[in-house]
C-alpha cells in the first residue's frame, strides 16, 4: 500500500513546478516588453519579420502546456498519498501480524509469534529477550520444516510476568549438521496509530512504526480475558 512516490518527492516536485510557472511568466513578460520595444522602434520603411517572434509565442505555449500537465500530475499524486493515508486509518484498532523481530507486549495481551526456518530443524529455540538484553524466557520450540506457531503468555523463565514493553524475538536453529540456520519471524501487536513518513506508510504498533508492508494479516483482535484465559480454565467454565 506504500506509495512508489514519497511525499518529500511530492512536495518537491510541486515546488519545482511552481518555480518554472513563475520562471515562464518571469521570461514572458521580458520577452513582451523586448517586443514591443522592437516594435516602437522598427523601421517603418522595412517592418520586422513576424515568423521569428510568431515562433518564440508557439514556444512559449508549448512550455506553458507542459506546465500545465505537471500541475495536473502533481495534484493527482498529492490526492493519492492522501488517500493512501485514509485507508491505513482502518487498521486502528486491529490486531496485525507483521515480519519482525521485535515484539510489543501490553503486560495483558499474549503475543502471537510464528516462525519460518530455511531448511529443515533438528532443534530451535525461542529466546524473547528484554530492551536491555536480558533473556527473559526460552521456549523449546518445533523442530522440522514449515511454519511453526506459538504464542507467548508474557510470562519469563521464573513464571512471573514480564514488564510492558518492546521484546526482541530470536530462533536458535540448527540443522541435522548443528550449523545454524536462518529464519523469518512473525509477531502480532494491536494498531494503536498510522503515520506516513515520506510516502511510506506506517502503523504504530507498541512503540514501533511497522511499514504496512511488512503486514500480512489482520484480523479483529479478542478481548483480554478471553485471550488470557488458560485451558483449565475454559474447562470449568
Amino acid at each position: 500500500m506504500s506509495s512508489d512516490i514519497t511525499v518529500t518527492q511530492a512536495a518537491a516536485n510541486a515546488q519545482q513546478t511552481q518555480s518554472q510557472r513563475a520562471q515562464l511568466t518571469e521570461d514572458f513578460d521580458d520577452f513582451l516588453s523586448l517586443l514591443t520595444l522592437q516594435l516602437q522602434n522598427q523601421d517603418p520603411l522595412s517592418p520586422m519579420d513576424s515568423t521569428e517572434f510568431t515562433n518564440q509565442l508557439v514556444a512559449f505555449a508549448g512550455v506553458e502546456q507542459q506546465i500545465n500537465s505537471n500541475e495536473k500530475l502533481d495534484s493527482l499524486v498529492s490526492f493519492g498519498l492522501a488517500n493512501v493515508n485514509t485507508q491505513i486509518l482502518s487498521y486502528v484498532g486491529l490486531k496485525a501480524n507483521y515480519q519482525s523481530t521485535e515484539l510489543y507486549y501490553d503486560g495483558a495481551r499474549p503475543v502471537d509469534i510464528s516462525y519460518v526456518v530455511d531448511g529443515t530443524a533438528v532443534e530451535a529455540d525461542i529466546r524473547i529477550i528484554n530492551e536491555d538484553g536480558d533473556v527473559v524466557r526460552i521456549i523449546e520450540g518445533e523442530a522440522g520444516a514449515g511454519r511453526k506457531d506459538f504464542v507467548w503468555d508474557g510470562l519469563k523463565d521464573n513464571g512471573q510476568p514480564a514488564d510492558s514493553g518492546t521484546y526482541q524475538v530470536r530462533i536458535d536453529a540448527t540443522d541435522q549438521n548443528g550449523k545454524p540456520i536462518d529464519s523469518q519471524i512473525l509477531v502480532s501487536g494491536i494498531v494503536r496509530g498510522v503515520e506516513s513518513q515520506d510516502g511510506v506508510a506506517l502503523l504504530l504498533i507498541g512503540q514501533r512504526a511497522v511499514p504496512v508492508s511488512n503486514v500480512i494479516n489482520v484480523s479483529q483482535p479478542e478481548p483480554i480475558d478471553a485471550a488470557t484465559e488458560t485451558p483449565e480454565e475454559e474447562e470449568s467454565a
